[in-house]
Parts: C-alpha cells; sequence; structure tokens
C-alpha cells in the first residue's frame, strides 16, 4: 500500500507524512506517483488489443506534475477549457491526443483549440456547431468534431454530478442527433470523426455505463448507414473510487461492459477517467491548531478549511480521516467534527470521527487526488496550499505554497 503506517507513523510510499509536513508545511496536498502509475495502468491493461485512448480528465487534478506523469505513460487529454488546454501543453501533452469538452466554449478558445491541432471538439449545441464552422471557416480549416449525445440515462449516483439525463444542461438530446450530424455533414469547415456522451460520476456499478454505451453504438450503426462514417466512439469518465465502504466495480468490469454493449463496432474508443486515476492517489495533510470540546459537540479545528477541499461543503462528501501518529500519547480520544478556521459553518471536513487529537497533531484527509486543490479557492484571504508529488523515497514540491502577497498582486487602489 502506498499510503501505509510504517513505524508507526503514515507515509507516503517510503516517506513520512511528518518529514512532509516539516519540509514543506501544512496544509498541503500529497500524491504518489506508483498509485496514479497503477491506476492508469489497470485502463491500459483491460483495454489493450483494442484501438482506444484514455484521455485523462484534467479538471480532475490539473497538476503540472500530474499532467506530465499522464503524457510519459501515454495518456491522451479531456479538457474543459482554454486554460487547461495550455496546461497540458505545458506539460509536454500532445494536443493531437487532446479532446475538448464543455457547454460553454468561447470564441477565443475554439480558436485556440483549432490552431493547437487538437484531436476533436465535442460539441454539446447547435449554436455551438454554428459558432465552431464560422470559426473554421475564417481560420480556413477543418473543424475536428464529435457531438457529445445526451443518452438519458441514470448513472445513480450525487445529483450534482449526475450529467446524462434529459433535465441535465450537458450534450444535445438524443433524439436530436441525427438531424444535426446529417446538417454538420454537409458543411466544408465540419470534419465530423466521433460521437461522445458522459452520464455522470461516482459510478459505482458498470450498468448504466453499459447502457449508455449501447445508446451510443446503436446510434453510430444509424449514422453509418445513413452514409456517416465516424472514428472513435466516447464513452467519457466517471468511474468512481471507494471513499468510505462503497462496493465499487473494478476498472476492467467497466471495460468489459462497454465493449461488450458495443458488440462487433471498430471505432477507436476514448474513455475519460480523471477521479479512477487519480482519486485515493492524493491526500490532505493537515495539522490541529485546537481541540475544542463542547457540551453538544466536540471539535478538532486544523489549519485546512473548505477553501482547500469543498467537497465534503458542497457535496456532503465522506472522506477518511487518519491521525499521522498510528497512537497519539497525549491525545484526547473522543468524537469530533473536524473543523477549518474559515468564518464559514459549512466549514468541515469531516464530522462525527472518533480520533485521538492533540494540539500540533498530524490528520489526514484521504482520497483527496481528486476535485481537491483543482476546485480549492482563496476565500477568507488564504494562500492555497502546496502540493508534494512522492515517487518512492523521494518527495518533491510540484506547486510552492501561495503567499498572501500574491494575493492581491493584480489589485489597484484607487486615489
Amino acid at each position: 500500500m502506498a499510503f501505509a503506517y510504517r513505524g508507526g507513523v503514515l507515509c507516503a510510499e517510503e516517506v513520512s507524512l511528518e518529514e512532509i509536513a516539516r519540509r514543506f508545511g501544512t496544509p498541503c496536498y500529497v500524491y504518489s506517483r506508483a498509485i496514479m502509475e497503477n491506476n492508469y495502468g489497470q485502463f491500459a491493461r483491460a483495454l489493450a488489443g483494442r484501438a482506444a485512448l484514455i484521455a485523462y480528465s484534467v479538471k480532475a487534478n490539473s497538476s503540472l506534475a500530474v499532467l506530465a506523469l499522464m503524457a510519459r505513460l501515454g495518456a491522451g487529454f479531456d479538457i474543459v477549457s482554454g486554460g487547461e488546454l495550455a496546461r497540458v501543453l505545458a506539460a509536454g501533452g500532445n494536443p493531437r491526443k487532446v479532446v475538448f469538452s464543455g457547454v460553454g466554449k468561447s470564441e477565443a478558445e475554439i480558436e485556440q483549440a483549432l490552431r493547437a491541432g487538437i484531436l476533436c471538439l465535442n460539441l454539446e449545441s447547435e449554436a455551438e456547431l454554428e459558432r465552431v464552422d464560422a470559426i473554421a471557416a475564417r481560420l480556413g480549416v477543418r473543424a475536428p468534431v464529435a457531438f457529445r449525445v445526451n443518452p438519458d440515462v441514470d448513472p445513480k449516483t450525487h445529483k450534482y454530478v449526475s450529467t446524462g439525463l434529459a433535465q441535465n444542461k450537458f450534450g444535445i438530446a438524443h433524439g436530436e442527433a441525427e438531424r444535426l450530424y446529417r446538417d454538420a455533414a454537409r458543411r466544408r469547415n465540419i470534419e465530423l470523426i466521433g460521437i461522445g456522451c458522459h452520464i455522470g460520476s461516482l459510478m459505482n456499478d458498470a450498468a448504466p455505463y453499459a447502457a449508455a454505451a449501447a445508446h451510443i453504438g446503436a446510434l453510430a450503426a444509424r449514422l453509418e448507414s445513413a452514409g456517416i462514417r465516424l472514428s472513435h466512439i466516447d464513452l467519457g469518465g466517471g468511474i468512481g473510487i471507494r471513499y468510505r465502504d462503497e462496493s465499487q466495480a473494478p476498472v476492467a468490469e467497466f471495460v468489459r461492459a462497454a465493449l461488450a454493449a458495443l458488440g462487433t463496432r471498430k471505432e477507436s474508443l476514448i474513455m475519460d477517467p480523471g477521479r479512477a486515476i487519480v482519486g485515493d492517489a492524493g491526500l490532505l495533510l493537515t495539522r490541529i491548531e485546537y481541540v475544542k470540546p463542547g457540551e453538544s459537540k466536540s471539535f478538532v479545528v486544523v489549519d485546512a478549511a473548505m477553501n482547500d477541499l469543498i467537497r465534503p461543503a458542497l457535496y456532503d462528501a465522506w472522506h477518511e480521516v487518519r491521525t499521522v501518529r498510528e497512537t497519539e500519547s497525549g491525545a484526547a480520544t473522543d468524537v469530533y467534527d473536524i473543523v477549518g478556521p474559515v468564518c464559514e459553518s459549512a466549514d468541515f471536513l469531516a464530522r462525527d470521527r472518533k480520533l485521538a487529537a492533540r494540539p500540533g497533531g498530524l490528520l489526514a484527509v484521504m482520497a483527496a487526488g481528486a476535485y481537491g486543490m483543482v476546485m480549492s479557492s482563496n476565500y477568507n484571504s488564504r494562500p492555497r496550499a502546496a502540493e508534494v508529488m512522492v515517487s518512492g523515497a523521494n518527495a518533491s514540491l510540484v506547486r510552492e505554497r501561495e503567499t498572501v502577497e500574491q494575493l492581491f498582486a493584480g489589485e489597484r487602489v484607487l486615489a
């Protein structure tokens, strides 16, 4: 295990979290390279022998160190902004392996993507088709596109991360797809190369994923019969991880189910995993400032807060919390809410956790490698945390901690 106790101290691979706290301070995000490589390998092995692209979902964790590692492993990238495209390129990613998703691409972002020569723009509306066509004509290029089709399949997850239902903002309606494909096929500056979908995140069961694949595969077959041949089918991501005690189907089961649903279709398969690669590969390391007993509730106040990890406040998400020292001498064992210093009642990292706590002790908030640092903010003028990548016995700072001065460096005081 990459995160395990050694000599009574929790370690990231071969480096103790106490050493990381001493060297880099807290709060900080700590990532295991070995876990990321193993998680990516699960997809690569399951897809072996099939024409496929693993397009890492950049929104899950956009650290340049993570993106560079994915590029070295051979990954492509699923992006949702021009900023993410710039990050991928800065990290050495191949633009020919980039898929640009998202419902609100600006004219500048579309032009940026076309000039970079990305693999595909995933279109999510008829209006976006018009915009891409006009920009491609102005640039004198053919824009490689796919439509993201909404298959109206319920992934049975949290309502905030369900994206493939008829009432969600994402994608085009399944019933409109054939008309829009015929329209796009007539345009000189549009090159139809694929079809895609994404039904939601945190999927524990492969059945909804397979159902979506079956819908998209059947649609691809109808398009082929109409003379529209596509080179890829993009099934999105959304495969969950175990945060608590969920029954999580393995990656290979999702892949097998999807391939079975697609049957004999020969298009290249694109999958867009994010959380499934980086989620359990990271933790948030934080130090206890105060232990605060109360009449009805006791609190552990730490130096990390909702601005560092917003998932608990936003989704009521559950993260395991471990003491860095397996046995804390002089610590008071109780049931605590673990809270931060941000001035909001929603500022909590965990609730009702039994642990031994003492001021100055270290806690690790587990499974924080996805949607942690990328969703952090400077609320209450708090600098964002540092990021550390561990590889074996080496721990490297991959993002410096922000300073307070950097927070207002771009601001101006008027006379």
